[in-house]
Parts: C-alpha cells; sequence; structure tokens
C-alpha cells in the first residue's frame, strides 16, 4: 500500500504541475493576444476555466493525501488528549471517505455519465463535457484511498 500511496502521490503532484504551467501559460497567451495582437483567442477562457476545475478538484485529493490536510477548523481537535484526537481524526477520516463516495464519486460519476450521455460539448474547445467533470470522480476515488491509508497510519 505504501509503494501505491508514494506513486499516486508523485503522479498527482506531476499532474498539478503540468496543468498550472498550461493555466499560466493560456492565460499569458490571453493577455498577450488581448494587447499585443488586438484579438483575443476565444479558447483561452474556457481552457483557463476547466484548468482551474482540475487544479483545484485534484489538488483537494494531493493535500488529503499528501499533507494529511483539508479544510477544517483544528482548534478544538489540537485540544483533546493524544488518545481521543486519534479517535477523532479516524472519525474525520470516515467521514470524508463517506463524502468523497456519496458527493464525488456517486454524485460526479452520475454527472460525467449524464454529459456524455446527452452529448453536451463545450463552445469553444469542442470537448465532451464530461471529460472536464471526469476529474470529480477520480479525485473522489483517489481521497477514499489517501483516508483509507491515513486511518491504517493512525492504528500504528
Amino acid at each position: 500500500m505504501e509503494k501505491i500511496y508514494t506513486s499516486l502521490n508523485k503522479t498527482i503532484e506531476t499532474l498539478l504541475v503540468i496543468i498550472f504551467s498550461l493555466l499560466v501559460i493560456d492565460v499569458v497567451w490571453q493577455v498577450v493576444s488581448r494587447y499585443v495582437v488586438g484579438q483575443s483567442s476565444s479558447f483561452t477562457e474556457e481552457f483557463a476555466r476547466f484548468s482551474l476545475i482540475w487544479l483545484t478538484v485534484l489538488g483537494a485529493a494531493y493535500i488529503n493525501g499528501s499533507k494529511d490536510g483539508h479544510l477544517s477548523m483544528d482548534f478544538l481537535l489540537s485540544k483533546l488528549p493524544a488518545a481521543k484526537k486519534v479517535r477523532r481524526q479516524k472519525v474525520i477520516q470516515v467521514l470524508m471517505a463517506l463524502f468523497a463516495l456519496i458527493i464525488m464519486v456517486l454524485g460526479g460519476g452520475n454527472l460525467v455519465y449524464t454529459t456524455l450521455t446527452l452529448g453536451q460539448i463545450s463552445s469553444a474547445l469542442q470537448i465532451p463535457l464530461g471529460f472536464v467533470y471526469a476529474i470529480v470522480p477520480i479525485s473522489g476515488m483517489m481521497i477514499i484511498f489517501f483516508s483509507i491509508y491515513n486511518i491504517r497510519k493512525l492504528n500504528f
């Protein structure tokens, strides 16, 4: 499980760097084409929006995996004794896995299926929107894996 964890983290990290680099290049090109060339490219805004979606959702999975972090207020957790803190962290990881399963994997999978079935295509890039939304269930499965990994790590 440790090998999978390490390689998955490295893969996500590499993907995030690539997506962020493409986003920066896209936005720079949008500015250059608008102010230097005098004509804005039609695809840059849509590509930036889709890149930001992927960056955000994939980044949430990465933070949960590599940093064992998530959006939380841990003031009360830090005040607990060690034994209660471990139990509370396990409960948090289980709740995160359930959220990822219900909302991201099942709900996101339904969204991907629906948009692919209906044949929705993005206006500028002409790609199926299901491919854009596919990152939601994929990241949900990664969050579930990382939650299970974090729970196992707490047991030792």
